[in-house]
């Protein structure tokens, strides 16, 4: 009874103070906020500016999908290409196993709050002398089998709560891990976008360079024959074929950019460049405004923003574990079993044994080493504070960066119409007066090479334009939402290991 009132006492005390934890409890850092872009083409009025007290915080979504973005732009044959990617990218499958070893190490550390059995059965065949008995009287003499079953249970118990700040720590990396992966799909989508729409891009400039060297080969036509006739001089026919040539030039050059783009592409869907494809169709796709929210809600929807924020908690949690290895830990211990030289007594009263144990270990000297540890994890904690309001900077920036273009770009498009306008304009002028003999075919010249110059900057200006509400959807997250958020049960359950996240 003694034996057993000085085992519960300490576990009874252990109990009682499992529920503390040292360490600081996690608090999400401030970060300035604008109240409204001012790139928005029309800026909700927000006054006074929302407190950040009431913000929510950026936290990293789980593998549900979070939506289709790319619909928008309306064009299938990019809807089928973007399907591809989340089933055969090999860097987006880099990722989601970064997740799940992510949390399996959660639930590695969350193992550490449970006792630890062990069992050992054993066989022993022995053979004593016979002059034993005569060194030591009474002992056993001959040959002896020995039949034990051992078992021990071990626990330390979380008296500081460094073994659930771990936990903690790990569940956070987990998450940050988890918005890794949307950040990564995110991007891969995007970035097949953006070669898709360069691809389009390169197949309009080739339709429009190959119906100039169409019109440059009847002009050069048309030069030859005057020369022959000897309306005009060599010059004329030298200027023809030096523009019909470096038409041709700049069409190879196009075709190279569109070579580079489809492998490109192919590799983003998993598919080796000499096995795929792409026929050139006319683009579907139109440029389009699209809205921004409140910046506020930048923080909900950007998943690069909630991995440096889950990142910051983990840190937190870090200090914890440092702060905790100043006190000491309890260990409890338990064995028991049967021992028996006969089977048939093996599980008899007699053979039983069992002992019980509590130790108390507190580092008393280690040259500073537990002191140099919480240094590192506050360090760590101010860096990630650093880095996500940095992130959380650059969003914005990109945010900002996009609704400029976005409303500039669509302004340059109108004026390059009328310019193109005017540059064709020229271009039937300069070809008749050419035609009529009253100038040299230098003026034609002049005036074909600006209007191709004018076309070529009116299709480069669509793609532009494709590309700006493109980045902006990116900037603004794609879609992700903060509606569906692992918890950290949801993190720490088991899951077979080709799961998803």
């Amino acid at each position: 009874m003694r034996t057993r009132s000085f085992l519960l006492g300490p576990l009874g005390a252990a109990l009682l103070t499992a529920a503390c934890a040292v360490g600081p409890n996690y608090k999400r850092p401030d970060v300035a906020v604008p109240p409204a872009y001012k790139g928005a083409p029309t800026a909700p009025p927000v006054s006074p500016p929302p407190s950040t007290s009431d913000w929510k915080p950026a936290s990293p979504a789980d593998a549900e999908n979070r939506g289709v973005w790319w619909k928008v732009f309306g064009d299938p044959q990019l809807d089928a290409l973007e399907d591809r990617v989340s089933v055969s990218n090999q860097s987006l499958a880099l990722a989601e196993a970064q997740f799940r070893n992510a949390r399996a190490v959660a639930r590695g550390a969350k193992a550490q709050l449970f006792p630890t059995l062990g069992v050992t059965p054993s066989v022993t065949r022995s053979h004593a002398p016979a002059a034993r008995s005569t060194a030591l009287p009474g002992a056993p003499v001959g040959t002896a089998t020995t039949y034990q079953l051992q078992g021990e249970v071990s626990w330390e118990i979380d008296l500081w709560g460094q073994i659930r700040r771990n936990v903690e720590s790990k569940v956070e990396t987990a998450q940050a891990t988890a918005a890794d992966l949307e950040t990564a799909r995110l991007s891969l989508h995007a970035e097949l976008a953006l070669d898709y729409f360069a691809l389009q891009g390169a197949d309009e400039q080739l339709r429009l360079l190959a119906s100039s060297v169409q019109a440059y080969e009847k002009a050069l036509k048309l030069t030859v024959d005057r020369h022959d006739q000897g309306v005009v001089s060599g010059v004329d026919v030298a200027q023809a074929e030096t523009q019909l040539e470096s038409t041709r030039a700049q069409r190879t050059e196009v075709e190279l950019s569109r070579a580079q783009l489809e492998d490109a592409i192919a590799i983003l869907v998993g598919e080796t460049p000499s096995t795929f494809s792409i026929a050139e169709t006319p683009s579907q796709a139109a440029a389009f405004s699209v809205p921004a929210a409140l910046p506020s809600e930048l923080l909900e929807r950007r998943p690069d923003i909630a991995a440096a924020e889950r990142r910051i908690a983990s840190a937190n949690a870090g200090i914890g574990v440092a702060q905790a290895a100043f006190f000491p830990n309890l260990l409890l211990n338990a064995t028991g079993g049967w021992e028996s030289g006969s089977l048939s007594r093996w599980f008899s009263a007699p053979t039983l044994f069992w002992s019980l144990g509590v130790a108390l270990a507190q580092t008393i000297f280690d040259g500073g080493a537990r002191i140099a540890g919480k240094e590192q994890a506050v360090a760590l904690y101010d860096g990630s504070v650093a880095s996500y309001r940095e992130t959380v900077l650059e969003a914005f920036q990109d945010v900002e960066d996009n609704l400029a273009a976005e409303r500039l770009l669509s302004q340059e498009s109108e004026e390059q119409a009328r310019a193109v306008a005017a540059a064709e304009r020229a271009l039937t002028l300069a070809q008749n007066r050419y035609q009529g003999g009253i100038t040299s075919y230098l003026e034609a010249v002049t005036a074909q090479t600006t209007a191709l110059a004018n076309e070529r900057t009116a299709v480069d200006l669509q793609t532009r334009r494709l590309t700006a509400s493109l980045n902006l959807i990116k900037a603004l997250g794609g879609g992700w939402s903060d509606t569906e958020l692992p918890e950290p049960g949801a993190v720490l359950a088991k899951v077979t290991a080709a799961a998803s996240p």
